[in-house]
């Protein structure tokens, strides 16, 4: 049995002068609410934050900061609400609440977003 789920992953990167902690804080308690609430009936099946932690690399020893602080999925099992979803963001300014926030939070000019079908089967 193979199972297709549709995602739209974003690539973001904390404003600059916030720590790491207040960054995560802030997403998680005064930006995801705020951004559910002006979700305009896009029904996800999952809201994934992946946060980002640099490791030291094993032969040079660096553990640089890496370009984005956290991978937002974005997880649809109905492609044509993916799609439609995919379109809006690709094309539409947020609305203002939504932007406005995202300037306390996010170094704007660096976000990307990309989208991804999987599939998924069982071996054998």
């Amino acid at each position: 049995m193979s199972a297709t789920t549709y995602k739209i992953l974003l690539f973001m990167k904390r404003r600059p002068g916030m720590s790491v902690e207040a960054f995560r804080d802030y997403y998680e308690n005064q930006h995801v609410p705020l951004a559910m609430k002006h979700g305009g009936g896009v029904k996800l099946s999952r809201y994934v934050r992946r946060y980002l932690e640099p490791q030291p690399h094993a032969e040079s020893g660096t553990n640089e900061e890496l370009p984005y602080d956290v991978i937002t999925e974005l997880w649809f099992d109905d492609e044509a609400m993916w799609r439609g979803t995919v379109q809006y963001l690709s094309t539409t300014v947020m609305v203002d609440a939504v932007v406005e926030d995202e300037k306390n939070l996010f170094d704007r000019r660096t976000m990307r977003i990309a989208t991804v079908v999987e599939r998924e089967g069982v071996p054998g």
